[in-house]
């Protein structure tokens, strides 16, 4: 994370001066509240979607179409089908992988 000082003290004209000064509450809060908005941003991109496509479930698994269709066959994979697309939940894929 690299934040520029002028997001963390927008009032501050000239940003030599805090090189003089204290740190304030006001300060730390600018500081606190930086650091939640990076979070969310970097929360949200690490959280896969909670359905996925069949192509992406082969990209995280890494197997092929076969493979993929023998674990829905077996019953290892639940998924669900709208129309002719089939769908797996997120959390289905990491239950069968800790089991």
């Amino acid at each position: 994370m690299n934040l520029h000082p002028k997001t963390l003290f927008p009032e501050t004209e000239n940003l030599e001066l805090l090189n003089h000064q204290l740190v304030t509450k006001r300060d730390l809060l600018n500081v606190v509240n930086a650091l939640l908005t990076e979070l969310k941003t970097i929360k949200k991109e690490d959280k896969p979607a909670q359905w996925l496509k069949s192509s992406e479930v082969r990209k995280l698994l890494r197997i092929s179409p076969g493979t993929l269709q023998n674990l829905r066959i077996n019953g290892t994979l639940n998924f669900k089908r709208i129309g002719g697309i089939i769908y797996y939940k997120y959390e289905d894929i990491q239950n069968m992988l800790e089991n």
